[in-house]
């Protein structure tokens, strides 16, 4: 009786001591499976970009005493744009601003055109340091914009990105030399990745024409501000495109009338004009195997009617149609941007199998098309036309999957399942040896 009784409480204590060290393992055995590794990408950190940098260029000469925008003198409109455009700046965004004419008010023209100061150094911007610097210019003196702009490109130095300059004007330079389109074009030539875009707040044709000289010379834009809404408007929209494509300064091209005579195009960013309602063709080499990827843009630089769009399409040198962009259909008729990709591989996949293709095979020709449906309003010149930003990349192809696919995300659900088993098997033996525990009390 008593061995009876010592073999029926000696069991249960060899299970829950055989239990107890089953449990340790498998928790050991959670311990050292652990959160799942990080991937190279993880373990490796690119180095941060450059910030996008811009200086404004400020025009305080004599002539911004005028009061022909909205009743108000053409110095105090800039300051109210230039206030709201600081209390709007993106963070990551350096910004510089540089005034011309603001200082001599004597009548030596040698002196006076040598007057132009940095009043806010490019970098991180102190918004009240900022706004105070430029709600204290009085319109005074001479317009020295070439002198402006060299000393602006080197306020904003060199460096792997592009830097933006935005000239606020409302008169022809009358210092030159330097003339500021041989400003623009030096800078140009020396490579530095410097966009110039220009602002005219008088309707001055003589203004008109330098003013896209300049910005022609460098990649940039011209726009005639005529209000105050005009004007915050077109700095806030500068701002935000050196913030979006300031890595590479686009390079000058010239659409055709037909994809025969359109320009060939390797990747990259490119800046053209295109009149109202016009289609302006480009040409690229795409290879089997891979994929075109393009987007166009087109900068509202002048008022335009109500209800337009922007299309971009890719078709064979035959004319027939690939694919159009992504909009394409939308019904929306505020469209200034538009996008798409295309790949051979739908095409290939409908002929059949295809051998490999080798490194030199020889490379399908594609035909970008970009047509607009912009219109003019009245009164409002049709020339030069619209600027047009167009962005051109060759890619491996990479097919869209025949269904869901978590890439490398198959990792983590496998580990989470067997997480889950783990823990079901952990969850038994607890309650195995809660059970056996209790028994035995």
């Amino acid at each position: 009786m008593i061995f009876h009784c010592g073999s029926h409480y000696t069991r249960p204590v060899i299970n829950k001591r055989r239990s107890t060290a089953v449990l340790w393992g498998l928790l050991a055995a959670i311990a050292l499976i652990g959160p799942s590794p990080a991937g190279a990408d993880d373990e490796t950190t690119e180095p941060a970009a450059e910030p996008p940098k811009v200086e404004l260029v400020l025009d305080v000469s004599g002539s911004m005493r005028a009061r022909d925008i909205d009743g108000r003198s053409r110095i105090s409109v800039a300051q109210q744009a230039f206030n709201e455009v600081v209390d709007g700046l993106p963070d990551e965004t350096q910004l510089g601003i540089r005034v011309l004419g603001a200082t001599y008010r004597g009548k030596d023209k040698k002196q006076g055109c040598r007057d132009t100061q940095q009043i806010v150094p490019v970098g991180p911007v102190d918004r009240t340091q900022a706004k105070a610097a430029v709600a204290g210019l009085r319109p005074t003196g001479f317009t020295p914009v070439g002198l402006a702009l060299r000393s602006a490109a080197q306020d904003l130095g060199t460096g792997s990105t592009a830097r933006r300059i935005v000239l606020i004007t409302d008169g022809e330079d009358t210092c030159a030399p330097p003339d500021p389109c041989e400003v623009a074009r030096e800078l140009a030539a020396q490579g530095t990745r410097l966009v110039v875009d220009t602002l005219g707040l008088a309707p001055d044709e003589k203004v008109r024409r330098q003013l896209l000289c300049i910005a022609g010379a460098t990649g940039g834009t011209y726009t005639a501000a005529q209000s105050a809404d005009e004007l915050t408007g077109r700095i806030k929209q500068l701002v935000d495109r050196a913030r979006d494509t300031y890595t590479v300064t686009p390079a000058v091209v010239g659409g055709a009338a037909a994809c025969a005579d359109a320009p060939l195009l390797a990747p990259g960013v490119y800046t053209d004009r295109e009149a109202f309602s016009e289609h302006r063709w480009y040409r690229v080499p795409v290879r089997a195997g891979q994929e075109l990827r393009a987007s166009v843009s087109i900068g509202l630089d002048r008022p335009v009617n109500p209800d337009y769009g922007v299309l971009l399409r890719a078709t064979a040198p035959d004319g027939r149609e690939l694919v159009r962009g992504v909009d394409a259909g939308s019904g929306r008729t505020d469209v200034v941007s538009a996008g798409l990709r295309w790949s051979a591989a739908e095409e290939e996949d409908a002929a059949g199998p295809t051998p490999t293709p080798s490194a030199t095979a020889a490379a399908r020709t594609v035909c970008l098309v970009v047509s607009n449906s912009f219109a003019a309003r009245a009164g409002t010149r049709a020339e030069p036309g619209m600027p047009v930003e167009l962005t051109v990349d060759v890619v491996a192809a990479s097919p869209a999957p025949d269904g869901p696919d978590l890439g490398r995300g198959w990792a983590l659900l496998l580990l989470l399942t067997l997480a889950g088993l783990v823990t079901g098997l952990v969850a038994g033996l607890l309650t195995r040896w809660w059970v056996a525990t209790w028994r035995e009390n």
